[in-house]
């Protein structure tokens, strides 16, 4: 069975699945075809359910849920840090500012409005944000992937970082993506992807240096460098991309509730979520 697995072209998810794009587990009898899009594009690619595993952002799942559900290994978390807004000169404030965002559906982008609700967005790709906040075409720019330990390479400053916020005010840590697969695959194999992704992530931890040779053809703004390289792959794939643990999925749960409380999610929370609930 062939089963088309979408994820973001970045040196986390390369890292977390390069043991199943080599064939190095079981993958018990299913093939995968591997779909490489900005996370933007699959969150909406995963509004029509067109792939049968994506990776998203936690702020669409609400939109997906009525055709996917979150696997319980190969998630995105920061504990004590996260997407961060950058600027080329210090700002007091974010309020009023236009801030460049990478997609009104990222993690980051419901984090920055739950952090500033009051501000003027303009969505560009991630990876022009930090040119547009360098060219003064934007006050400041939210910065997701590689961007966060690399900003500084392009004279910028960090004014914000989200993970850190979110675990001052909530004691929990940020939860920003997960892979999701879809319903209609039905239980059996549901489960065997649950066991294949959890067994990818295991390798890759278990092989680092061997994963990080592979990754790091995704690294870009920080590619030249091993160890910062190394460092961006650590902060997101860890001990909780095997599993969220109790207080992660108790932070999706509150971070989405809080969404819809205050009007920027506009959908209906799953009661389920994550696939091994079910």
């Amino acid at each position: 069975m062939k089963i088309r697995i979408a994820h973001s072209p970045d040196s986390d998810d390369a890292f977390m699945f390069y043991p199943m794009v080599f064939g190095k587990i079981d993958t018990e009898g299913l093939q995968f075809e591997h779909v490489l899009a900005d996370i933007e594009t699959l969150n909406r690619c995963a509004l029509e359910g067109t792939y049968e595993v994506s990776a998203i952002s936690f702020h669409a799942y609400p939109y997906v849920a009525d055709k996917y559900l979150v696997l319980p290994s190969g998630g995105s978390v920061g504990d004590g840090y996260g997407p961060i807004v950058v600027s080329k000169a210090h700002l007091d404030t974010l309020k009023g500012k236009r801030i460049a965002v990478p997609g009104i559906y990222t993690t980051a982008y419901l984090i920055l409005r739950l952090y500033e609700p009051d501000f003027y967005q303009e969505v560009i790709p991630f990876d022009q944000i930090m040119e547009a906040v360098e060219k003064g075409h934007v006050d400041a720019g939210l910065v997701i992937h590689e961007g966060q330990i690399s900003y500084e390479d392009r004279g910028l400053l960090k004014l914000v970082d989200l993970g850190k916020w979110w675990k001052e005010e909530t004691g929990l840590p940020l939860p920003l993506g997960c892979n999701v697969v879809r319903k209609d695959l039905g239980r059996d194999v549901i489960k065997k992807i649950e066991r294949v992704m959890r067994r990818s992530v295991e390798y890759a931890l278990s092989n680092p240096e061997e994963a990080l040779e592979y990754a790091k053809n995704y690294a870009r703004d920080i590619k030249d460098s091993q160890e910062r390289t190394k460092r961006f792959v650590s902060m997101y794939v860890n001990q909780r991309t095997i599993d969220y643990g109790e207080d992660a999925r108790e932070a999706v749960r509150l971070m989405l509730r809080l969404g819809v409380q205050r009007g920027i999610i506009k959908a209906e929370l799953p009661q389920i979520i994550f696939s091994d609930e079910m």
